[in-house]
């Protein structure tokens, strides 16, 4: 593991680098350190472990021999909430002068840059935007595994020269939604699990998520033979289920290392775009691609058009465009759907794509070339059985959604 970490993350020294965990009881919400010593006993126990640069002289005991609870140092903090500045400035550190930092932008890219220690945060999370070409408002600002405030100074925190600051981008997986076709009126549940990297931003109808290894809903409808639906809670008529979702950068960072996804893989914090999974085309030409290939998945024309119209704005943006379409059990291995009574044919169609400008279009040559193919080839990647999803004499279940990928 700790071969992996010093891979991952190459702005830790190795003996800097250390493993925590907040998921046990007695953690009582903490991050506290795992050692050595207790590796063994407790790895098994954990969903995953935070990566962080080591604070303090000496590890917190996870699992001390004489003792049923962790006793934390006062200066120890959770992870994903940065220490906080001193009220009077009596921390011995002055805000007057310059520091000079090590800038790791999301790509992995590293910039130099000497700033006023009185400046703000936010003057940091606008270079590194600028230098990614990317939206401030998307950007946190990571110092020692803790995030730091836009509005405080550099100085505040005692940052020092040559120190990293590692800037992360909060993706969020743009209005999927959930359309339910059956022959017959019948009621019908449908749950939709998220998996830890991704928290639910906005439901319709509103239904109060609960938590479990993940957070998850529960909507209770009757289904219409018109395709309409009635949401049992609210009454409300509706054409269709609404969901959004954030990731959880803070606690899924994307490594700046990492490399393309296989095809088969879908990680909503470290989503990837390649040139042997996707296709490239201008601008001018996506609308009428996208239109072609949401034919082919089995999107009828109100779905297709729905689909463009609610990313066109942000597709507009760019000069070209590079998207895949991610296979159904990968979608379903992050956001898992469980509808009773269960369906004849469930169709998941979820969308990657980002902007590529036009210096780069020399690393995307196989995309331009696969951009050319026929588009009934993404549904084999997808795994769409187009017959079935057409057959209106079965229980049908379709959605569609996206986003964009940022880095």
């Amino acid at each position: 593991m700790l071969d992996n970490a010093c891979k991952h993350f190459p702005t830790i020294p190795r003996d800097a680098v250390t493993f925590q965990t907040n998921q046990l009881d007695i953690c009582e919400g903490h991050y506290v350190d795992i050692t050595a010593e207790t590796w063994d006993k407790v790895i098994d126990l954990l969903t995953s472990v935070e990566v962080t640069r080591a604070e303090i002289p000496l590890p917190v005991p996870l699992l001390p021999s004489n003792a049923g609870a962790i006793s934390l140092p006062g200066n120890q903090s959770a992870a994903g909430s940065a220490p906080q500045p001193e009220d009077n400035g009596h921390d011995g550190l002055s805000t007057d002068g310059k520091v000079m930092l090590q800038l790791v932008l999301p790509s992995g890219d590293i910039v130099s840059v000497t700033v006023k220690r009185a400046a703000r945060v936010q003057k940091l999370v606008d270079i590194a935007a600028r230098k990614s070409g990317s939206c401030p408002t998307n950007y946190m600002a990571v110092w020692l595994g803790s995030r730091l405030h836009h509005e405080n100074s550099i100085g505040s925190y005692g940052i020092e020269d040559g120190e990293f600051i590692n800037f992360w981008i909060q993706q969020v997986g743009g209005k999927p939604v959930i359309y339910l076709y059956s022959p017959s009126d019948v009621d019908v549940s449908v749950k939709l699990s998220l998996s830890p990297e991704w928290s639910f931003s906005a439901i319709y109808p509103f239904v109060t998520p609960k938590q479990e290894y993940g957070q998850h809903v529960e909507w209770n409808v009757r289904t219409h033979q018109d395709g309409n639906l009635t949401e049992k809670n609210s009454g409300l008529d509706i054409s269709y289920l609404f969901w959004e979702a954030k990731t959880n950068s803070d606690a899924f960072p994307r490594s700046p290392a990492s490399e393309p996804q296989s095809v088969g893989v879908f990680s909503p914090t470290s989503s990837t775009l390649g040139d042997a999974d996707s296709i490239v085309v201008s601008v001018d030409e996506v609308t009428i691609y996208l239109d072609k290939s949401l034919k082919a998945l089995g999107l009828h024309t109100e779905a297709r058009t729905s689909f463009i119209t609610y990313w066109l704005p942000s597709i507009l943006k760019h000069e070209y465009i590079a998207l895949r379409f991610v296979p159904q059990p990968a979608y379903e291995r992050t956001a898992s759907l469980s509808i009773s009574p269960q369906p004849d044919v469930v169709t998941r169609i979820f969308m990657l794509f980002r902007g590529i400008c036009k210096e780069h279009l020399t690393d995307w040559s196989n995309a331009q070339i696969q951009a050319e193919k026929d588009v009934g080839w993404w549904a084999d990647v997808v795994g769409v059985d187009l017959s079935r999803a057409s057959d209106m004499a079965l229980f049908r279940v379709l959605e569609w959604g996206g986003m964009e990928v940022l880095i």
